[in-house]
């Protein structure tokens, strides 16, 4: 383990694919809501490693949950991705009603492992996560979010086709430690809420150097950001879902709770969601 903080990851066997990956996860958290592909409005599906250029995972996910009219919408964004469903479900749910919001990511495909590129190849993991934005009650709220890009440095973390992730891994790290503490103060400002009052920051899993740095710079513990990079690695924009789903599942929010989301990634694109419980 270095400075990224990553001890172990997952790779998904040769012949699962991110939709398969993104059906298993969407499953789940549809059983953990008590609902089935009947209630889903829309189905949104971020993934920046999907095997083609279309159709995209979404079609396929709902298909196979059982879905047979509603819109399924694809997200291709890598890191930030899971963060932009959120924040866009928050937005349509009250006209599509229950939106599936699903990541799903299996970036052992897309990076050069063989021989290895140490700087790129070392960080990355296979997963998915997903959750349910409702437009009524349910034990959270979106409060508000904040989403921005800045295409100046989307060459600087790019996806070719037929060819391997490239990375400016200085260049990534020196944006994201700046644009996630700021994206993050924006939220808060707006809704005037301090970085003291958020009870847990679920940020996508980058690497412990970066979750440590936007803490130092929002003046709060390290241990206010959940972390779980020391097992999966960064599996891209699935990573701040999977976050979630552990932290929700234990030890979970209180009444009341302020929860703050923030990634950033490819592109590059960024943001923040407060959420209170």
């Amino acid at each position: 383990m270095d400075v990224s903080g990553i001890e172990e990851r997952r790779y998904a066997p040769e012949g699962e694919s991110v939709a398969d990956m993104a059906v298993a996860a969407a499953r789940e958290c549809l059983d953990h809501a008590g609902m089935t592909a009947a209630d889903i409005g829309m189905f949104l599906v971020s993934s920046g490693s999907a095997e083609r250029r279309f159709p995209g995972p979404a079609a396929t996910v709902a298909s196979r949950l059982g879905a047979t009219s509603a819109p399924a919408l694809d997200i291709p964004m890598a890191s930030a991705g899971g963060l932009v469903g959120m924040a866009l479900a928050a937005q349509m749910a009250a006209v599509h009603g229950n939106i599936l919001v699903v990541a799903s990511e299996k970036m052992s495909t897309v990076v050069s492992r063989e021989p290895m590129e140490q700087g790129v190849a070392i960080l990355f993991g296979d997963g998915a996560g997903a959750c349910v934005i409702a437009p009524g009650d349910g034990p959270a709220r979106i409060v508000d979010s904040v989403l921005h890009t800045d295409g100046a440095f989307a060459e600087d973390l790019r996806l070719e086709f037929e060819a391997p992730l490239a990375m400016n891994g200085r260049s990534v790290i020196m944006q994201a430690s700046r644009k996630i503490p700021g994206a993050i103060t924006e939220l808060l400002e707006r809704n005037q809420k301090s970085a003291a009052a958020i009870k847990i920051f679920l940020m996508h899993q980058a690497n412990q150097n970066l979750i440590n740095g936007v803490a130092k710079a929002l003046s709060v513990q390290a241990d206010m950001f959940y972390s779980n990079i020391r097992r999966y690695g960064n599996t891209s924009s699935a990573s701040m879902l999977i976050a979630a789903s552990e932290w929700w599942k234990c030890p979970g929010p209180s009444a009341g709770d302020l929860i703050c989301f923030a990634a950033f990634g490819a592109g590059f694109h960024w943001g923040a969601l407060l959420v209170e419980a």
